[in-house]
């Protein structure tokens, strides 16, 4: 039986156009064309990656090329029935499924899960303290994007891991290497008296929008966005690619009055660049499809050619920002309204540690506790107990945040007391003025091959250390990490700790390059480098003298990164070795 195709009788729409476009080039890639002829196939020099050259893509480009990490799933069944590690370019594909071969420094996978907006239940806190337990190496660690890692998991037993992980309604999906990282969100969303738009919705929206959307994975390097609720505690939303940061617009500006969000756009502290804002005004039912578009965007022309510089900043240097909002203005179906900063009502002083402590929530008669966790490590015991203290006296839910702790929300005035009383017996506690509830480090060199210290482990010891001599009146946070990417976010620490090898008297030893003075939010800034390569058996009585110091000299009511930044880098020099 044959067919004839009568011409269309009206214009085709862009749209049209497009799609045949699209169906063209991929008849193209398959070698065949309409009608039944043969396209000839490109030459190796004439094939691209979007705008990029086959010949000209980094290696990383050319693993994706070669076999789709997200259609892996039988080599992974292989894997695990062989216990066998993967060679290194399974080992970036196995990331899209959040399995990280950490080898040499552990011998088996990380696991890094997908939580949109850091929020668990009682019982997903305590399937991850089974996998923990049953399959990894005994403790649980909640990161910088608040999340969960689970480490030293044998190959034999990756499959039982993401079959449990979907089991309690969890996934690690695009968990890791070039994909969106977990979708952050303010932790006091929908319990914070000051904030602006309850975040988590729009989260969890986008979270799932990704999870089913196949062109949003493979992007040139990882992607980070963040959504931050415009109220008291804040969710570091200028450290990310994408930002959105509730705002509210008042009468008489242009715009009905009421609920936006401001967009900043390509934050990247590891090298030293917080995002700066778009200039744009959008709606919340807006967000998700302009976070889309603004992957996609970044994901059609971010550079795959050199990893060093496949960021958004880097699209952004070479852009601008005006020409990347064009093209991000093609991919949606609304205008994007350029609209002034200054003409916002102003945000609410963040709360400095407003993650760690009791406070009283929106809700009447109820309360959350941010619980200090040092350096963010759980036993599954704990993770058990945690989990117990959520469902017995709050609402069985947690919130992870993005300095490694969690808060337990929804707790009677009544519950108030037990619950800090049982805190302290499962191991934490809730105080913010202490030095372990600023801390914030990196795996370490225990379970990341790039690190040159034992972060986690130095960083408790200079707590105990710190504790003991310095009582502060002021939180403070130490962010210790192992090496230059800078997963602890060293740079907006008040002080800043970057582990590097020292060598003494013919030795190699532990050290750490010490900054002062980050800050982000409110006290947005890049910490300044004060001393290099101190070795980490000097470095506990170096930060005692410079926390004695900024108590003594202190003005009344003056933070630490006050008192730094009102200093010139040599006067902090003399300051603290003299």
């Amino acid at each position: 039986m044959s067919t004839t195709m009568s011409a269309p009788t009206q214009p085709l729409t862009d749209e049209q156009k497009e799609f045949l476009q699209g169906l063209a080039a991929a008849l193209a890639v398959r070698g065949q064309l309409p009608g039944g002829a043969v396209a000839a196939p490109p030459t190796p020099a004439e094939q691209k990656v979007f705008d990029t050259l086959v010949a000209d893509l980094c290696k990383e480009e050319r693993w994706k090329l070669e076999e789709n990490p997200l259609d892996i799933w039988e080599k992974l069944l292989a894997h695990a029935d062989q216990d066998k590690l993967p060679d290194a370019a399974d080992t970036f594909r196995f990331k899209f499924h959040g399995l990280f071969n950490v080898a040499p420094a552990q011998d088996g996978f990380m696991l890094r899960c997908r939580i949109p907006g850091g929020v668990l239940t009682a019982a997903q806190l305590k399937g991850l303290a089974d996998i923990a337990e049953q399959w990894g190496g005994g403790h649980a660690d909640v990161t910088t994007r608040s999340n969960i890692q689970v480490r030293q998991i044998r190959p034999a037993n990756i499959i039982r891991v993401l079959t449990k992980l979907q089991e309690i309604g969890l996934g690690a999906r695009g968990a890791g290497a070039d994909n969106v990282r977990n979708i952050t969100a303010s932790p006091t969303s929908g319990i914070d008296y000051a904030e602006v738009y309850d975040v988590r919705p729009l989260a969890n929206a986008l979270h799932h929008y990704i999870l089913n959307c196949r062109d949003l994975y493979g992007l040139p390097r990882k992607f980070n966005v963040a959504f931050d609720n415009g109220g008291s505690v804040s969710v570091l939303a200028d450290t990310n690619d994408i930002g959105f940061v509730a705002v509210q617009v008042g009468a008489d500006r242009g715009v009905e009055p009421g609920a936006y969000f401001r967009v900043q756009l390509a934050g990247i502290t590891g090298h030293q660049d917080f995002a700066r804002d778009a200039g744009i005004l959008v709606k919340p039912n807006e967000c998700v499809a302009v976070a889309a578009a603004m992957i996609r965007v970044f994901n059609e022309h971010g550079d795959r050619t050199n990893r060093k510089k496949a960021r958004l900043k880097y699209l952004l240097d070479a852009w601008g920002i005006p020409k990347f909002l064009e093209a991000v203005g093609k991919k949606v179906a609304f205008p994007l309204v350029r609209f002034p900063r200054e003409q916002c009502e102003p945000r609410r002083p963040v709360l400095r540690h407003g993650h760690v402590g009791v406070y009283r929530q929106s809700q009447k008669g109820l309360n959350y506790i941010g619980v200090v966790i040092p350096v963010g490590r759980m036993k599954p015991r704990q993770m058990r107990l945690l989990a117990d203290q959520a469902a017995n006296y709050g609402s069985s839910e947690l919130r992870l945040t993005v300095w490694q702790n969690l808060i337990v929300p929804n707790i009677p005035d009544a519950y108030v007391e037990t619950v800090k009383r049982n805190l302290v017996r499962i191991g934490f506690h809730y105080e913010s003025t202490t030095i372990a509830g600023g801390l914030v480090a990196c795996t370490g060199k225990t379970g990341c091959k790039y690190a040159a210290t034992n972060t986690k482990v130095q960083a408790v010891a200079l707590a105990r250390h710190l504790e003991k001599r310095v009582q502060l009146d002021h939180p403070i946070n130490i962010h210790l990490t192992g090496c230059p990417h800078s997963c602890a976010q060293h740079y907006i620490g008040d002080i800043g700790l970057l582990g590097v090898t020292v060598e003494r008297d013919g030795k190699s030893l532990e050290g750490y390059n010490v900054t002062l003075g980050g800050g982000a939010d409110h006290e947005q800034g890049i910490g300044r480098e004060i001393f290099r390569g101190v070795p980490f058996d000097e470095l506990p009585a170096l930060l005692e003298k410079v926390l004695t110091i900024y108590k003594q000299r202190c003005k009344q009511g003056e933070t630490f990164v006050e008192f730094t930044r009102r200093h010139e880098l040599k006067e902090l020099q003399e300051m603290f070795t003299n």
